[in-house]
């Protein structure tokens, strides 16, 4: 058995030997804390006389019947693989099995309340683990038909694809059915069980089963087939803090305009969202059942940029519902197609149809700078990558596959033109429903509409890798530009120059205010392309090369441009060209022709009058990696006292009550170590002093004691009456990164020794850990990591599941010290592992890289 990774080729050749009909899954949840009871009946039809496998992980198999045969578990179940012998034309299997509950995020994952002591449970099942819950052809092309019936506690909400049936009590009369009242009238403890409809068609990794005793918001949307209900879910214990209207109204917008958009009608039956404990993504688009993150509940006041993220998220899971789940990739390969449509349809939505008209700035200063870190890593990739194996898949869930893919979507209607891209989604979704299809299916619709041969388009931008960089050159002579033209250049290891749609703007300084006066539209190809339309034109103090954000790519500004926006950035008054510019200076820094100092004190700026919420949250992160890992390591503690200083004093002078005021607070604490701010920070908590307009509510409480434990100012016995106050699931995240967060060699050894040598934590609490475990103020403090991180990772990798082993990857590397030491044993440790899977070796090759990239900036900045 080839371990629990499955093969491109090898579904291509299931495919052809298996065709799905019917699945048909009992879950018995009421037979203890770790395991649960698992049958699965199977209806498929096969080539007679082939042999072929179902997929199961489970601890045990109890028995396989295949077509009346009794099949010997220990000879044909193996690792994640049932073998199927003797196939029939068509076949009835039934595995009987014990299947285990995981708290990782993965499968069926089981959580405990903290607050009640209530259980709650739910399914994870992209890429490849609905084979945790039952047995299934686990691949996205073999669809069918699932029907679940789940018995459990008769007080839970069971949730799954379809809607919820009334559920039959274990102690009503023989023959009491769906319906019967006395189905329904069992007490707290009781048992019961639920049967649900058969789904249409789906493929298995977005079936889905929700269950405990959530609370629930009900409403409806009336849609082109009638009335659809809705339903939002969280725990009890966060049921206070559930802004159901808020979120039902982005709900509802979105089912008008996308249904208007399509031209299909929502193809399921109901809309529930559920907001999950311990959840390892933003969300997931299962059929009628969209799991999304707890930490979208908010207990505080939060920033306008989560809200409108939340919103996002919301749209993103909604628009899966055509694309993705009614229509569904073949195989993994259009991944990327499939993310990166939601990504550019929900941002649509947003920016048409609701308030956030500003959605494309957001889009541009957040997905797309995520793109452009991605795409210049040693592990970029085309957007249609090649993936050959479920291994290949888990790692692909990254800035590509989303955020540049929808860029590049953006291009592409920009290319055919909004209403022949709109007119071919149509047909495809006419054409292709409850189907599985390829890029090219989607490209033909388009050609078809729009007229325009998209194969070239297609090689140049899905086929290859990179980000290219535009640099305006201009001649000017007594004020007047006598040339120009946009030189485009790539990186030597993806050398393609590619086609860009965009727009050049010429902004003079009005004011105090660059206004714009001047705008041009042209298509750059090529290693330069000449902009006539400049010729004549007076030189402006602002020439801004990809005005209104149309392309993909990194741009320069002219010399005299940078210096003027450099100069005056209280002058950029609009958000979009703000954002532009500030990029483009970001990009400078990254790439070493910027000191990150000048940058961080050009951010500095920029954070004590920004408003835009999402552009702030950027900024403080940009300048906090900056100052942190990019500075000269002679001069860095000077200016990190800088920043302290700068982002206290702009946190005084923040609007009172103010988004801004919000997230300097927690820039401000980040870096608090002078006596000045850890009095505040001491003085904040107790409520000695006050800033006005800010509420110090249980999130904040936990960010000032975080801020002080990371300090040396708080300890075991400061965080542990704080997590008294908040013994919530929450509150024990928030604790374990303070712990881990303490500057000292036994808090880290502590947090290192509970996530990465045992695996008791949960994917939260682990994932909160390793947060606390990478800050510090004394980078000594990791340095006995660089030895033990090396030698850990693969054990831990082979040991632990995908989610798991990531996190731990990632989240425990000791980045922090950005050094050479760093730099070479994690080089080295690449060249001696040439044969580690490439998961593996792609994480460690992206943690070299951001090393790489640091150090060549701090070479820059002590020049």
């Amino acid at each position: 058995m080839p371990g629990k990774n499955l093969t491109r080729d090898e579904a291509a050749a299931r495919s052809a030997i298996v065709s799905t009909d019917s699945y048909v899954v009992a879950l018995d949840l009421t037979t203890g804390p770790e395991t649960f009871h698992t049958v699965t009946t199977v209806e498929f039809g096969a080539t007679a006389g082939a042999e072929t496998f179902i997929d199961l992980i489970a601890p045990s198999v109890t028995s396989i019947v295949l077509n009346g045969e009794q099949l010997d578990p220990a000879e044909h179940f193996a690792d994640s693989r049932i073998r199927l012998p003797r196939l029939a034309a068509r076949n009835t299997l039934t595995v009987d099995a014990t299947g285990a509950y995981m708290n990782t995020g993965e499968g069926l994952h089981r959580f405990v309340d903290p607050a009640d002591g209530e259980v709650y449970l739910y399914t994870q099942f992209e890429v490849p683990d609905s084979r945790r819950v039952f047995a299934v052809f686990e691949q996205p092309d073999l669809k069918a038909t699932f029907q679940f019936t789940v018995t459990a506690p008769a007080h839970w909400q069971v949730i799954s694809n379809q809607p919820t049936p009334e559920p039959v009590s274990a102690s009503s009369k023989p023959g009491a059915g769906q319906g019967d009242p006395a189905a329904t009238d069992a007490p707290a403890g009781d048992i019961a069980t639920w049967t649900f409809g058969a789904t249409p068609r789906i493929s298995s990794y977005i079936t889905a089963l929700v269950a405990g005793p959530y609370a629930v918001v009900r409403d409806e949307v009336a849609t082109r087939n009638g009335t659809v209900p809705l339903g939002v879910f969280c725990r009890r214990s966060m049921e206070q803090y559930l802004d159901a209207d808020n979120i039902m109204d982005a709900t509802k917008r979105g089912f008008t305009f996308f249904e208007e958009e399509f031209d299909q009608p929502y193809p399921f039956d109901k809309y529930d969202q559920i907001f999950t404990p311990e959840y390892n993504m933003g969300a997931m688009e299962n059929a009628g059942c969209v799991t999304i993150v707890e930490a979208y509940i908010f207990r505080g006041k939060v920033t306008e940029s989560i809200i409108e993220r939340r919103a996002l998220t919301i749209l993103h899971e909604l628009a899966h519902m055509w694309f993705g789940d009614l229509v569904t990739m073949q195989w993994w390969d259009d991944l990327w197609l499939n993310e990166s449509f939601a990504e550019w349809a929900s941002t649509t939505c947003q920016a048409e149809a609701t308030q956030w008209t500003d959605a494309w700035t957001t889009f541009a200063t957040a997905e797309k700078g995520w793109a452009y870190r991605q795409d210049q890593l040693s592990s970029t990739h085309p957007i249609a990558a090649d993936m050959v194996d479920l291994a290949a898949v888990e790692v692909n869930f990254d800035g590509i596959t989303y955020a540049k893919g929808a860029s590049v979507l953006k291009q592409l209607v920009a290319y055919v033109g909004r209403e022949p891209f709109r007119d071919g989604l149509r047909a495809y979704f006419a054409k292709h429903a409850w189907g599985n299809t390829t890029l090219a299916d989607l490209l033909t619709e388009l050609e078809a509409t729009s007229g325009r041969d998209l194969t070239s388009w297609s090689t140049l931008w899905l086929e290859t890798a990179g980000v290219n960089t535009l640099t305006p050159v201009v001649t000017v002579e007594d004020g007047t530009i006598t040339a120009a033209s946009i030189t485009q250049t790539a990186p030597p290891e993806w050398p393609t120059l590619r086609p860009h749609r965009l727009a050049v703007g010429c902004y003079d300084l009005i004011d105090d205010a660059f206004v714009r006066t001047h705008r041009i539209e042209l298509d750059v190809d090529g290693a330069s392309t000449e902009v006539p339309e400049l010729v004549g034109r007076p030189m402006p103090d602002l020439l801004l090369v990809n005005d209104d954000d149309l392309a993909y790519a990194k741009i320069r500004l002219d010399g005299t441009s940078l210096a003027t926006a450099l100069a005056n950035p209280r002058a950029l008054t609009d958000s979009l060209p703000r954002s532009l510019v500030l990029a483009a200076a970001w990009d400078m820094t990254r790439d070493a022709e910027m000191s990150a100092t000048d940058y961080v004190r050009l951010g500095l700026q920029a954070v004590s009058f920004e408003t835009e919420s999402t552009l702030l949250r950027v900024l403080i992160q940009q300048v906090s990696t900056a100052a942190l890992t990019y500075t000269a390591p002679e001069h860095r503690a000077a200016l990190l006292a800088e920043v302290e200083s700068s982002l206290l004093e702009a946190t005084r002078a923040a609007e009172a009550g103010s988004d801004a005021q919000l997230q300097l607070v927690t820039a401000w604490a980040s870096f608090a170590q002078s006596e000045e701010s850890l009095a505040f920070l001491q003085a904040l908590l107790s409520g000695a002093e006050s800033l006005e307009g800010l509420t110090v509510d249980q999130d904040i409480r936990w960010t000032l004691v975080t801020a002080l434990a990371t300090a040396g100012a708080a300890d075991q016995p400061e965080i542990d009456a704080e997590l008294e106050r908040d013994d919530t699931a929450t509150g024990r995240e928030k604790a374990a990164r303070a712990l881990a967060s303490r500057p000292s060699a036994e808090a880290k050894a502590t947090a290192w020794r509970e996530s990465v040598e045992s695996d008791e934590l949960p994917n939260a609490v682990l994932a909160a850990t390793a947060l606390g475990f990478g800050r510090v103020h004394d980078t000594a403090l990791l340095a006995p990591y660089v030895e033990r991180y090396h030698e850990a990772i693969a054990s831990v990798w082979e040991a632990r599941t995908h989610h798991i082993a990531e996190s731990i990857a990632v989240g425990f590397y000791p980045l922090a010290l950005a050094d050479q030491r760093l730099l070479d044993a994690t080089a080295a440790w690449l060249d001696a592992n040439p044969e580690a899977p490439s998961g593996l070796r792609r994480t460690v090759a992206e943690n070299r890289d951001t090393v790489a990239r640091a150090l060549k900036a701090q070479e820059r900045d002590g020049a």
